[in-house]
């Protein structure tokens, strides 16, 4: 099971979304509109007209689309992996 350090501060509910993120193997679960409301914690997210979402979290911004359903498919987990891993809320190391 992959471990993912609470950060300081951080609400319950978003470290919940924060820990199915990098939960492994990958949830099917995970609620966009929880997932929206920890990228506006963490760093900022922004609806354009054409109704993507321009996120920014540490160094990098990355474009997501509203998905169909209330859940996000795996590529987006993948790519919220990668993007929070490089701003430092990734899992913790394990001793190997």
């Amino acid at each position: 099971m992959t471990t993912v350090k609470k950060p300081v501060g951080m609400s319950n509910n978003h470290y919940e979304t924060l820990s199915q993120i990098f939960q492994h193997p990958t949830s099917h679960n995970i609620e966009w509109r929880a997932v929206l409301s920890l990228l506006e914690e963490l760093g900022t997210a922004e609806e354009k007209h054409d109704g993507k979402f321009h996120v920014t979290l540490g160094d990098e911004t990355e474009t997501f689309d509203r998905p169909r359903d209330k859940d996000i498919d795996v590529q987006m987990v993948v790519d919220l992996r990668r993007m929070l891993s490089g701003a430092g809320y990734g899992p913790e190391p394990t001793d190997a």
